[in-house]
């Protein structure tokens, strides 16, 4: 998934069809601060302006609900762990890519955004926005009252400047050189708060694309080869509502929130981030964590595997009514979790024995047995993208029977150990993963595997080398998923342009001219219905390469959380992938801490008094059916 430096809210994943009017109400942009470069930036080579085109049609969304409490009260800390604390404060170039980016990007505010219930196009940093007939080129008004957390204002310079950092060899990051050089054209001042972004072809969707965050040119004013250890530690000025306050290396991060944040009272953000410090500690170890939690030194807990939420809840704090407990129901597209297969591993150059592989893997006994029925069976690679998916796909069952007629049909025999043989060829192969949670999970594969004559070797490693020996294709079979975005997205994991080559997600090695041909055409297509028409097709041909075995989805968020910590009536939105994410621009900050809870409940526990136990199961954004 790209960086928020690229689009504009990708911690928000969520698709939605946007026709004529659903881009938000046109008006006339207010009238913005005059035209000079602020004091701060003094020293810095002046704008050159051109002209702005005329007949801009100017759009804004003042108008969709809000999505926060009016009960939310400002004060107090959330507590969190972390498993490894960050080996860099840079969001680009080596060791960037860690999981604590993202709370470092989504203190980052766009462009744009997407209302998470309307899924219309909200303000961020622009006020309105506009397109051009060429079909590549938006164009943004900015709000003349953004400033970074330096309290130096926000302006063009910044938005110029993110195409000149995301460029330069110094950052030592060539995905981003190479997408701000082959996807972004340029980016137009045509005043201080005036911009245009201009893409390189024009694209469907062009507002996922070209809603940028900006760059504080006067921060890093002059990149050097000096880039990668002067700014390693570095507490960069950003624009959303926390900033990096402490920390210390190997042990905690501190953010603290802007009290005279610029945007504190803007209508998608009021009575957002509450909370006056997030504190990260780092507990290495997840079991280790949970006792952290039941001692009440972390606020919420992650409780989606089961044993903890079926099992480990059966506790004192819960059954006390210190802790309450949430299962809430999104309706997100779902990562593409399960079994990749290496189609230049000689075993599976035939399809029908990639059939009989996934014919094989009894994922339904796994749900059922493994993970206590509380996750669902996943269809397919592409689901929960409304329009853009083809409901019609159903994965394949588990069926021994037809294990035996693939089997056969493609020339294979079972060898007196049971397993399948072909001339020098044994149906034996390694499974690879990481996650020591999983075990159980691909051992209830591999004990039916078994049973159907194939042999499962399942090998652990740690998440950097298994990463790595996927990406250089040297699996046999891969047990991962790839996250979600806001549209399918092809190219990447299934065009023979990424096959036969280390470092690309065509990690099945998928070679297909036909494939190729399709997935061509979708990205070409700038028609939202042959696009949708383009997606089925290209999912269905997916599905019969069969390259890839579905496993499960988490269509939910399940936590637990002290008391004290309180959630708006509706609890989260269609798009909440965390309850408690105190963050990201488009859904987080919606809790709040009470006080007055607080200091009741940590009494209680000392005095040994007790709470009714609330579990709460929100299923409001369910799928109940899927659409035609």
């Amino acid at each position: 998934m790209l960086s928020r430096w690229v689009l504009f809210a990708v911690s928000a994943i969520f698709f939605f069809n946007l026709l004529g009017g659903l881009f938000g109400c046109s008006s006339d942009p207010p009238q913005n601060a005059p035209s000079s470069v602020p004091p701060s930036n003094e020293g810095l080579a002046p704008l050159v302006y051109q002209k702005l085109p005329e007949n801009i049609q100017w759009l804004t969304n003042d108008t969709d609900p809000v999505f926060a409490s009016d009960n939310a009260e400002k004060g107090g800390v959330i507590r969190e762990g972390i498993m490894n604390f960050p080996m860099t404060f840079r969001v680009v170039g080596p060791d960037s890519n860690g999981s604590f980016r993202s709370a470092i990007l989504d203190n980052q505010l766009s462009l744009i955004n997407i209302h998470p219930v309307s899924r219309r196009i909200i303000p961020e940093l622009a006020t309105h926005w506009a397109y051009d007939p060429d079909k590549k080129t938006m164009y943004f008004k900015l709000d003349p009252d953004a400033r970074w957390s330096d309290g130096v204002p926000v302006t063009a310079r910044d938005y110029l400047y993110t195409l000149t950092f995301m460029r330069s060899e110094h950052i030592v990051a060539p995905w981003y050189n190479d997408y701000y050089t082959r996807e972004v054209e340029s980016v137009i001042a045509f005043d201080d708060f005036t911009i245009g972004v201009k893409s390189t072809k024009a694209v469907p969707d062009l507002y996922l694309k070209l809603g940028i965050s900006p760059t504080p040119e006067h921060f890093f004013k002059i990149l050097g080869d000096d880039f990668v250890s002067r700014f390693n530690w570095a507490v960069v000025p950003n624009t959303g509502a926390y900033q990096i306050s402490n920390f210390k290396k190997g042990r905690f991060i501190r953010f603290s929130r802007k009290k005279q944040w610029w945007a504190k009272d803007r209508r998608y953000f009021k009575n957002r981030f509450n909370v006056d410090s997030v504190l990260f500690t780092v507990i290495r170890d997840f079991n280790m964590q949970w006792e952290y939690f039941k001692k009440g030194r972390l606020d919420t807990f992650d409780m989606v595997l089961p044993k903890f939420w079926h099992q480990k809840s059966n506790t004192p704090v819960i059954n006390k009514g210190y802790v309450e407990r949430i299962w809430f129901f999104n309706d997100l597209e779902q990562p593409s979790r399960g079994l990749w297969l290496n189609l230049d591993r000689p075993i599976f150059k035939d399809l029908r024995v990639r059939q009989a592989f996934a014919h094989a893997m009894n994922m339904d006994k796994v749900i059922e047995q493994v993970l206590r029925g509380d996750y669902f069976r996943l269809p397919q690679a592409f689901y929960g993208y409304g329009n853009y998916t083809d409901y019609a796909i159903k994965p394949r069952g588990y069926d021994i029977s037809k294990v035996e007629t693939l089997m056969t049909q493609a020339g294979w025999q079972r060898g007196t150990d049971g397993i399948w043989h072909k001339g020098d060829m044994r149906f034996s192969v390694t499974v690879t993963y990481y996650l020591e949670e999983h075990m159980p999970r691909l051992a209830v594969l591999k004990e039916e595997a078994l049973k159907a004559g194939i042999d499962l070797e399942l090998a652990r490693l740690d998440p950097t080398a298994m990463f790595k020996k996927t990406l250089e294709k040297k699996h046999d079979v891969a047990w991962m998923g790839w996250s979600a975005g806001m549209r399918p997205s092809f190219w990447e994991g299934w065009h023979s342009d990424n096959a036969h080559k280390p470092q690309t997600n065509n990690i099945t090695n998928t070679d297909d001219p036909e494939l190729d041909t399709l997935i061509d055409q979708y990205r070409d297509s700038l028609d939202e219905q042959e696009r949708i028409n383009l997606s089925r097709t290209i999912q269905n041909k997916i599905h019969d390469i069969c390259a890839y075995v579905p496993s499960y989805m988490v269509p939910y968020v399940r936590l637990a959380y002290w008391r004290w910590m309180r959630l708006p009536k509706f609890h989260g939105t269609p798009v909440s992938d965390s309850l408690f994410d105190p963050f990201a621009s488009g859904t987080g900050g919606l809790f709040w801490i009470d006080a007055h809870i607080q200091q009741q409940t940590l009494t209680a526990v000392k005095d040994k008094q007790v709470f009714a136990p609330v579990t709460i199961i929100d299923d409001t954004y369910k799928r109940k059916a899927e659409p035609e």
